[in-house]
């Protein structure tokens, strides 16, 4: 099984920041500000706001429906439905089966997709302008009139168990769960996987895939994106014939439940027993902030110095016993941590925790003017050139989404690197001893118990749990 895959449907909310951009949104980001396209804004006759950007060097065109309802909306007792609800869009819809719903998109040389993530769920289209009228027919059954037959409900419900079940046996996963419930607490909607849990997904049925569809996916709190070669008022016309006269199902949207509140953790160290594993893995991280905090660009510029840190040679220890080292914050619309995880050689898995604990504690006691000099640099070389290079119309869609989810301003990627180089030297400390503290960091070691666990428990780091792994795929309590 792709563990890439494995790791990114199972991770609780939040602890995917280990491998996420510097950004933190898994999306485009900013350019110049003269770079910076104009972004058009539209109502179709129902209230479906609709924001356009024209690029006429490719003829081809790229949409999304966004809904800002994700994962993080699940009902207690029903985790994974949003994500099972978009998985299930494309499997039937208006008159068609899934199979043909996937013919008629060969025929159109187009691709309709559909995927949910904590903050948001959408509907994507690719498609030749050409051909746009007749796939704006295929989105809006999909977007409006699913059916959610049991048979695939049944097939794709049985993969996602088959995933729970196979993760077992794969660390990373361990890892990230075990973290999760520790950080979170097992009450939480982010201490169980995004996909659910066995107990959630056995529970299920087509009928709370359509109350929740019925719930989120509506005109009023959507947002239809455009970006390719098309005509704006032209464009809105066609979408108007499709999307227009769309009403919501029923009275009422998402009832969403408030989660319990996220307390830090008192510093403590989780042990997960993976007999015979020839590496540990390593997670540390502490409770971050939502996507609104004032601290977004100290943060940013604070995890790019944590990663320039962690990736060179200046610790052997790193260096020498740890593989694939990753580090951020995944910040969105709640508070989700900074994380540091590693792979490390099993007997070397004290000495690399403790070479860990050792970089995050010395970046609280501030940065060296090069550091941020070379940190503010990356950010500004490694920020893709979204609204630039011709053709990147996936990378415009994804950032026009971005704007739409955390309600950020239509300048924002045209201001985000003045910004970054306005933070200070005080700035990022004073981050890192917020987020940083030793007092309040959840540590997880997921290996091979009779080779690790003396060395662990002689660095003296803290409270040590043992936990077992049917206890970190245990349902919310």
């Amino acid at each position: 099984m792709n563990k890439t895959f494995v790791f990114t449907v199972l991770i609780a909310a939040g602890v995917a920041a280990a491998s996420s951009d510097a950004l933190g949104q898994r999306s485009g980001a900013g350019s110049s500000p003269t770079a910076t396209p104009e972004i058009l804004e539209r109502r179709l006759s129902n209230g479906l706001r609709v924001r356009i950007v024209e690029q006429h060097e490719l003829p081809v065109v790229q949409m999304s429906l966004l809904v800002p309802t994700g994962t993080d909306a699940d009902p207690r007792g029903r985790y994974g439905v949003a994500s099972l609800t978009s998985a299930m869009l494309t499997a039937g819809a208006g008159s068609r089966s899934a199979v043909e719903i996937a013919d008629a998109l060969d025929t159109l040389v187009a691709n309709l997709s559909a995927s949910s993530s904590p903050d948001a769920s959408s509907i994507q289209l690719y498609v030749p302008v050409e051909r746009l009228a007749d796939a704006l027919l295929l989105m809006a059954d999909v977007a409006q009139r699913p059916t959610f037959p049991k048979p695939e409900f049944e097939r794709l419900r049985g993969q996602r168990l088959a995933t729970l079940r196979n993760a077992r046996g794969d660390p990373d996963a361990v890892a990230a769960l075990a973290f999760a419930r520790g950080l979170y607490g097992p009450a939480h909607r982010n201490a169980s996987a995004i996909i659910g849990s066995t107990d959630s997904l056995e529970a299920m049925t087509p009928e709370d895939l359509r109350a929740f569809h019925a719930s989120v996916y509506r005109p009023a709190n959507s947002t239809l994106i455009v970006a390719g070669d098309v005509d704006a008022d032209a464009v809105v016309a066609m979408l108007e014939t499709h999307f227009g006269k769309w009403q919501p199902s029923g009275a009422g949207g998402v009832v969403r439940e408030p989660a319990p509140a996220l307390q830090r953790p008192s510093r403590q160290l989780i042990f997960v027993d993976i007999p015979n594993a020839p590496q540990s893995r390593i997670i540390v991280g502490s409770v971050g902030a939502s996507n609104a905090t004032a601290d977004f660009f100290a943060m940013q510029v604070l995890s790019t110095v944590v990663k320039g840190r962690l990736s060179s040679d200046r610790n052997p220890t790193l260096r020498d016993y740890t593989a694939g080292v990753r580090s951020g914050f995944d910040m969105r619309k709640s508070a989700t941590p900074f994380v540091v995880a590693a792979a490390a050689q099993a007997d070397k898995t004290a000495e690399s925790l403790g070479a860990l604990l050792e970089e995050l504690t010395r970046i609280g006691k501030g940065a060296a003017a090069d550091e941020l000099t070379r940190a503010k640099a990356d950010l500004a070389l490694n920020v893709p050139k979204t609204f630039e290079a011709t053709g990147r119309i996936s990378s415009r869609l994804q950032a026009l989404e971005t704007l739409v989810v955390y309600g950020r301003p239509d300048d924002y990627y045209a201001t985000y690197l003045p910004a970054i180089q306005a933070v200070t030297a005080a700035d990022v400390q004073r981050v890192a001893q917020q987020y940083f503290d030793p007092g309040h960091l959840v540590m997880v070691v997921a290996g091979d118990r009779k080779t690790i666990e003396p060395s662990i428990r002689a660095l003296k780091i803290g409270s040590i749990t043992e936990v077992s792994i049917d206890e970190v795929f245990a349902p919310a309590k």
